[in-house]
């Protein structure tokens, strides 16, 4: 009989030390039914990907779909503010309610819990984590097409939580046109391939601003590396958006989900 070498997914043999493959996956409520959860993230912020999440929502909102977004930045949340929703959130008895917007988008976020907006969340890791997971078991989010997951930039407890305990069905890696974003999303995608976790595309963000002026397109960030990036990873390009002064006034104004923005179209047809 050969040594043990205590990888059971190798080995043949039926003895006693021999275990199933844990999982960690938590079930929704019987009053959620989700078809697909897409996680958007980012290997470090300040990138736009509170902003991406809210603007797929909403474009696929306008597409006749029914959305949700769940805020799993719980140290910085945003959402709430970017569609202009203030009000906190309520309980039935059985599970939290999330708040609506203006066009139908179901959103949780800390900050709808919390009785000062503006109060900083100084909790630990495994608090934090916990938070997630019961924005995912614990709110009625009834049905849903698309739930969108706004995940904090890294690779640390939420990240793991979300790809752990949720039924990720894909993740948009969100990144802008400097060189050493390269190397961030290497390090999601690295992640999302540890945890079996598919990456359906990238999206650059910041990628280009048009001067009404001068009628010209210009990459104020740097030459766009987003293509050789998602070439090397074997993904697609999802998107490059612009940078977009009417944008950052409907979101500062809470308006987010009127924005156009053209260059999600095809990949929400894609949802769609």
């Amino acid at each position: 009989m050969s040594e043990c070498s205590h990888d059971c997914s190798s080995c043949a043999s039926n003895c006693g030390e021999r275990k199933e493959p844990q999982n960690f996956l938590k079930p929704a409520n019987k009053y959620s039914k989700i078809k697909k959860v897409i996680g958007i993230v980012s290997g470090k912020g300040g990138v736009g990907k509170s902003l991406v999440a809210c603007l797929l929502a909403s474009k696929c909102a306008k597409a006749g779909l029914k959305v949700g977004v769940l805020d799993a930045d719980i140290t910085g949340p945003s959402v709430p503010k970017s569609f202009g929703i203030d009000e906190r959130a309520v309980q039935d008895g059985e599970c939290l309610l999330p708040n609506i917007t203006e066009n139908g988008i179901k959103i949780m976020s800390i900050n709808l819990l919390l009785e000062d907006a503006n109060a900083p969340v100084v909790w630990r890791g495994p608090v934090i984590s916990g938070v997630v997971e019961q924005f995912w078991t614990d709110v009625r989010w009834g049905e849903l097409d698309y739930l969108f997951v706004d995940m904090p930039p890294g690779t640390g407890d939420v990240a793991l939580t979300v790809f752990q305990s949720l039924p990720v069905d894909g993740i948009i890696i969100v990144s802008t046109p400097q060189d050493l974003v390269r190397m961030i999303v290497n390090k999601a995608f690295n992640m999302a391939k540890m945890m079996n976790v598919p990456v359906l595309g990238l999206i650059e963000n910041m990628s280009w601003f048009f001067c009404p002026e001068c009628d010209k397109k210009f990459e104020i960030f740097g030459k766009s590396q987003i293509d050789e990036t998602a070439a090397q990873l074997g993904v697609p390009v999802l998107a490059k958006l612009p940078v977009n002064p009417k944008i950052n006034r409907l979101v500062d104004s809470g308006k987010i989900y009127k924005a156009e923005c053209p260059e999600l179209d095809d990949f929400v047809d894609a949802l769609k």
